[in-house]
């Protein structure tokens, strides 16, 4: 059986196809499909065998590449800035969408009972999986092999970070401080609407590592977050 469970050849059809559209070669066929087993499914089955450790693998090549890409990009910036910009660049957010693009969520290997809860669709193990595809690649092909495939899909979102009107949009400021500084996402809260149906307006409350700011009023969701994530950073910042 070797190292790594061996893939049935529909999987590894499966398996070349998916190489084809994410733009990757793999010595180890093993070694890829491990990259897509979640623990759900060894739990299940008894086996021992799972993502989890290219995971953790792949978590510390892709913040590598990460700060790298940040080095040569900005010399000009700060240990602080690049470190603020690469929290949000590696978030869960950012690596699920990728991992959609890639279409990760059709390869995933799942326990029934995480399959019935929809874990196809859980951001989480997404990005997660991701991380451990990265795992994997490292050690197949090596590391310019995953600076490479990291590049394609981290360049354009650290450039979107960047970019002087994302200063504007409070929410994604205000997860990147939570991150970098809290290690934790806010939470966001309508404490209450109302009004006419269609002209209804919001009260949203966040909650940022235990204080609770707002709360932010819109006639969106939308807007009243903005509003909420904005009063949190000018009382986080002091302005």
């Amino acid at each position: 059986m070797g190292e790594f469970p061996s893939p049935e050849p529909e999987r590894k059809k499966q398996l070349a196809a998916f190489l084809k559209t994410a733009g990757i070669r793999f010595k180890s066929r093993e070694l890829l499909n491990l990259s897509f087993i979640h623990r759900s499914l060894s739990n299940e089955t008894g086996c021992r065998r799972n993502n989890e450790r290219l995971e953790f693998l792949g978590d510390s090549v892709l913040g590598a590449v990460c700060a790298t890409l940040l080095y040569q990009k900005f010399p000009e910036k700060t240990e602080g800035e690049l470190a603020k910009i690469k929290s949000v660049a590696v978030c869960e957010d950012v690596l699920s969408t990728a991992a959609l693009a890639l279409k990760i969520d059709t390869m995933l290997l799942l326990g029934k009972g995480e399959e019935l809860t929809g874990g196809r669709a859980k951001k989480t193990i997404l990005a997660d999986t991701l991380e451990a595809l990265i795992g994997a690649l490292y050690l197949d092909s090596g590391y310019k092999a995953a600076y490479d495939f990291i590049s394609r899909f981290l360049s354009p979102e650290i450039s979107r970070i960047t970019e002087k009107n994302y200063r504007k949009d409070y929410k994604s400021l205000l997860q990147e401080i939570c991150l970098q500084n809290y290690r934790s996402y806010p939470k966001y809260t309508t404490i209450e609407s109302s009004g006419p149906e269609h002209e209804l307006v919001f009260s949203i409350e966040v909650n940022v590592d235990g204080t609770v700011y707002g709360p932010g009023i819109g006639r969106s969701k939308k807007t009243a977050e903005q509003e909420a994530a904005r009063i949190a950073l000018q009382a986080i910042e002091g302005k």
